[in-house]
């Protein structure tokens, strides 16, 4: 199943958490944090502007994001967890 994002919304899949730490240490799913990256998996038409024109959105399908750890809705998709969140909520965009 596709979903399509309204108005400004995205759809972000949170990439993997990580299994050990910088030192090696092999983390239990209970102290595993929820990363705070994703990739773009589809992208709204863009905010409507005050003149009835839709606002280009900056983040493209496919781009790696950054987000905050409340930001955005998460959803359950054929058994896949993804977050729906506004274009706002992203902070950066990962080269």
């Amino acid at each position: 199943m596709r979903i399509e994002p309204l108005g400004d919304k995205i759809v972000v899949k949170r990439m993997e958490a990580e299994e050990t730490t910088a030192g090696g240490i092999v983390l239990p799913e209970s102290a595993k944090e929820k990363p705070q990256q994703g990739r773009v998996l589809s992208v709204g038409e863009g905010s409507m502007l005050k003149d009835g024109n839709r606002a280009k959105p900056q983040i493209g399908e496919g781009d790696r994001v950054l987000f905050s750890s409340y930001a955005g809705t998460e959803i359950d998709v054929d058994g896949q967890e993804l977050l729906i969140m506004s274009e706002a909520d992203i902070l950066a965009i990962v080269n």
